[in-house]
């Protein structure tokens, strides 16, 4: 049986593969290098991670997290998975619609 400390940096590994597997150079944070102050997992830009591997959450409280971690101009996000289920990425509503307008903002818009 791991202890927290070993399934928290598996955990963290686990989402680092899956993050490159998108094409992002992703990596272990602060438990890694030892600096204070990063996210659990970096390499995704302006986005702060906080990772939760457990089957129960209290994804308030894992935001809050996230937030009170983040640095100015990070969008904090809790990128969460249980046994058996897909990794899924919660973040506030604002940060969300500030994300998809700008998505948006890029996709051509096609004349009928």
């Amino acid at each position: 049986m791991l202890n927290s400390r070993q399934k928290g940096a598996a955990g963290e590994r686990e989402l680092a593969r899956k993050l490159r597997e998108y094409g992002y150079a992703c990596r272990r944070g602060q438990q890694y290098s030892g600096i204070n102050g990063d996210a659990d997992v970096i390499g995704l830009p302006n986005i702060h991670i906080e990772r939760k591997r457990k089957e129960k959450l209290n994804l308030y409280d894992a935001l809050d997290q996230s937030r009170n971690e983040a640095k100015n101009g990070q969008i904090p996000v809790v990128m969460w998975r249980k046994n058996g289920c897909r990794w899924v990425a919660t973040l506030d509503l604002d940060d969300f619609m500030e994300i998809y307008r700008e998505y948006e903002a890029g996709i051509p818009k096609i004349k009928t």
